[in-house]
């Protein structure tokens, strides 16, 4: 189980991370390679406000990649399997690698930004498919753990772009183009390893009624003694479904059988992305810059955040199958709520004293901690548990859909919200954080060791009424 979560997250989520952080260290050198194109195309220099233009497309139309991953992933995971996207989505990959790496020496920077919405695809097919992979292989006392692979690697991902594209490393002028073809590997890891890997048991039995393979996947999954538990719960899982096909998006918002967890999932995806982790990193320079730490030293500071996410993954993972889902994301949101207040006064004041720097640094990382503890591992984990089979795929498809729609908004109006604002804009992000935790509070039950269908009913009477 431990090496199937490995095989799916290396190019799955790892790729999602990778790609958002490996971008932020070549900047300098793309601006310089878009000067030098244009003026050896059209002898001319390039306008500025031409190249911010350039820059924005090739930095953003990665989300637009990754909101058409989203929509197609749920269709793949129906059509060729769970495993069979994820393999079939590394041909995406390694074509983004190509085209990417050949843009320099080929003086097309049209390949780069075809490059980075390719890949962007990639990362929306995976971030869909790989949670619906681990949350149906998974037995239910480890499910939680198990689905916390998905964050693991996707803050890996982070850690390891944040590191690869130093400047002593990938980051340096003559290797940009390697550092962004270098998203082929993660893909070639998964093609050699995946395969060795079951499909899903739920899909092989629920979707194509195989019974034989279905049980042969268990065996390996969780052993032969133990198998049979799993193989029973599916059964019955199929037997409620009574042949019901996969469901489509849109016919998930016209089914009253799910409208509190396709609401629950909207809210806590838009929550996610909204909850100021975005802010935290556009402050962080500025509040390492006002510590006192050199601007060359800065971005082995910015590691530090990154390994902060990557910690608070793994001690989620830990946590999730003992103290529960409800626990841990409603402590998170109020841990970032506090700490939006706190972040808030020390941004006022962070000119009076010169230890208030130190207190907005500490801030950060508190911060960062309380939403990879909470927010940034679970709402993956919850998607997977509020559906059964039949609309699992499309809740995955909406749920991506809302996250990159949020993620480009958030791209799109933060820079405003900030020159608006300035530091009051954490006071924004505190209400949308406390209004997360109320709601979350309210709505959703606890789904730790729970079947799919147990947990069906407990959103029974919310969507049916109490005397239904």
């Amino acid at each position: 189980l431990f090496l199937a979560v490995c095989a799916v997250g290396i190019g799955g989520t790892f790729q999602y991370g990778y790609n958002v952080s490996i971008i932020n260290a070549p900047t300098q050198h793309i601006h310089k390679f878009l000067n030098e194109t244009w003026t050896s195309r059209y002898h001319e220099a390039l306008n500025p406000s031409l190249l911010t233009f350039l820059w924005s497309v090739i930095a953003s139309i990665f989300s637009l990649g990754g909101l058409c991953g989203a929509l197609m992933g749920g269709s793949m995971a129906i059509w060729l399997g769970r495993k069979g996207a994820l393999l079939m989505n590394n041909i995406i990959a390694i074509l983004a690698s190509i085209l990417m790496g050949i843009s320099f020496p080929t003086g097309l920077f049209e390949l780069l930004i075809a490059g980075r919405f390719l890949i962007g695809i990639n990362s929306g097919i995976g971030i869909c498919v790989q949670p619906l992979y681990i949350g149906e292989v998974a037995p239910k006392h480890l499910r939680g753990g198990m689905a916390m692979g998905t964050s693991i690697f996707l803050t890996g991902g982070i850690l390891t772009g944040q590191i690869i594209g130093l400047r002593e490393l990938l980051g340096g002028e003559a290797y940009w183009p390697l550092l962004l073809s270098s998203s082929c590997l993660p893909a070639f890891a998964q093609l050699l390893f995946l395969p060795w890997f079951p499909e899903s048991p739920r899909y092989l039995l629920i979707d194509r009624g195989d019974e034989l393979s279905c049980a042969k996947a268990l065996k390996r999954f969780h052993g032969s003694p133990e198998y049979r538990r799993e193989m029973e719960d599916i059964q019955r899982e199929c037997f409620a479904l009574d042949g019901e096909k996969p469901k489509k998006p849109w016919q998930l918002f016209g089914d009253r059988g799910v409208k509190w967890q396709l609401i629950t999932v909207i809210v806590m995806t838009v929550g996610q992305q909204l909850s100021g982790i975005n802010a935290i990193y556009f402050y962080a320079t500025y509040i390492f810059e006002q510590a006192g730490i050199s601007t060359e030293k800065i971005p082995y500071v910015t590691l530090g955040t990154g390994a902060c996410e990557c910690l608070t993954a793994l001690t989620c993972g830990l946590l999730i199958d003992y103290v529960g889902r409800r626990y841990l994301i409603i402590g998170g949101y109020l841990l970032m709520t506090f700490w939006s207040i706190v972040l808030t006064f020390s941004l006022t004041y962070q000119e009076l004293y010169s230890w208030v720097p130190y207190v907005s640094m500490a801030a950060i990382f508190a911060f960062i901690l309380s939403f990879g503890l909470g927010p940034g591992g679970i709402t993956n984990t919850l998607t997977a548990e509020l559906f059964i089979q039949s609309s699992r795929p499309a809740a995955y498809m909406i749920a991506g859909a809302v996250s990159w729609v949020s993620f480009f908004m958030i791209g799109m109006l933060f820079p405003f919200i900030v020159n608006q604002l300035k530091q009051y804009c954490f006071l924004v992000f505190l209400l949308e954080c406390s209004s997360v935790a109320a709601f979350i509070f309210l709505v959703i039950p606890e789904t730790k060791n729970k079947s799919f269908l147990e947990i069906k009913k407990e959103f029974h009477k919310l969507n049916f009424g109490r005397n239904s």
